[in-house]
């Protein structure tokens, strides 16, 4: 089971529903209410999923009954096939399930409290970062003579220079690009529903206003801004943009371009930060640019290290 639906009882895992029905009611209502996000639901719906299918075969008869040694033996386990920061992802999932359950007074404990996740420090982040002259060879590789290409230089520049992630990109309206101030603007909507807003990048500016006007997309002030290709026609659909499509048109554009290093949608975030940093940028405007509740988060995707250690590395000389 690896999602949560509301409507299903189906999905309650055994240990649940063998706490009767009060507690089906409160793990639903757990994924339903308290988790708002998306992805973190489906992420800890999966990990809760399989942590109490295992407690049921190791003989654990009701949620009830999970003690820490149960959480503890879950999460060795699970270090022996996942990176650090899942298991910890997973750890914090069981903890805050196991909270509401308490709270919701189904079990008279959280079992996961006491249990310690891996260590795990991390100074940079692991995504893949272009340089200044890849991006600029990816986005000049695109053929913007079709809507395609309209859209989908538009879309990466927005990422690189407004810092967007690629969920906030695809849930913008043709209406969140807006003149202010003499000078585009745009207004996305990023995690934790928060809205942020960012005059365009004289670069961007261009691009939008390319893609949103040779499309005809500018009478539609509530449709989706970057949108699926209707089938059989080229043309702009009225669909938006999924988020897998997007990572495999990256994917594709990057190949086309001859960029050999593997990016994904968030390389775009990330190198456009570290371009600001480099060309003489603030860390706490680059971190409000990029709508981080903290500089230790902006500081992840600094990738400026980098270049002092390749320069380094060649002074080894035999």
């Amino acid at each position: 089971m690896t999602e949560i639906v509301v409507r299903s009882s189906a999905t309650v895992p055994a240990l649940v529903i063998a706490a009767g029905d009060r507690a089906s009611v409160r793990f639903l209502e757990f994924f339903a209410s308290e988790i708002r996000n998306r992805h973190t639901r489906r992420a800890y719906a999966r990990a809760a999923a399989e942590f109490l299918d295992w407690c049921g075969g190791v003989g654990v008869p009701s949620i009830a009954a999970v003690q820490p040694l149960h959480v503890g033996s879950w999460i060795e386990l699970q270090t022996a096939t996942h990176a650090a920061p899942t298991v910890k992802q997973r750890l914090a999932a069981i903890r805050h399930l196991f909270d509401w359950l308490v709270t919701g007074q189904v079990v008279p404990h959280n079992p996961a409290a006491s249990v310690r996740g891996p260590n795990h420090s991390a100074r940079t982040g692991k995504t893949p970062v272009l340089e200044a002259a890849e991006a600029r060879q990816l986005l000049d590789a695109i053929d913007v003579t079709t809507p395609v290409g309209l859209r989908d230089r538009a879309l990466i520049a927005l990422m690189v220079f407004s810092f967007a992630r690629v969920g906030a990109a695809l849930a913008m309206r043709v209406e969140d690009v807006y003149v202010q101030q003499r000078r585009l603007w745009v207004r996305l909507r990023e995690k934790g529903g928060k809205a942020h807003a960012m005059p365009c990048h004289r670069t961007l500016e261009g691009y939008l206003h390319a893609y949103i006007e040779e499309t005809g997309i500018a009478g539609e002030p509530k449709g989706p801004l970057f949108r699926t290709i209707a089938r059989g026609t080229g043309e702009l659909s009225t669909t938006p943009l999924p988020q897998a499509n997007a990572y495999a048109m990256v994917r594709r554009r990057a190949l086309a371009a001859g960029i050999a290093t593997k990016i994904g949608n968030h390389t775009f975030r990330a190198t456009g930060i570290t371009a600001y940093l480099k060309n003489g940028g603030t860390l706490e405007n680059a971190a409000a640019m990029a709508n981080h509740a903290s500089t230790r988060t902006t500081q992840l995707y600094d990738r400026r290290r980098e270049d002092v250690s390749l320069d380094e590395i060649e002074r080894i000389r035999l």
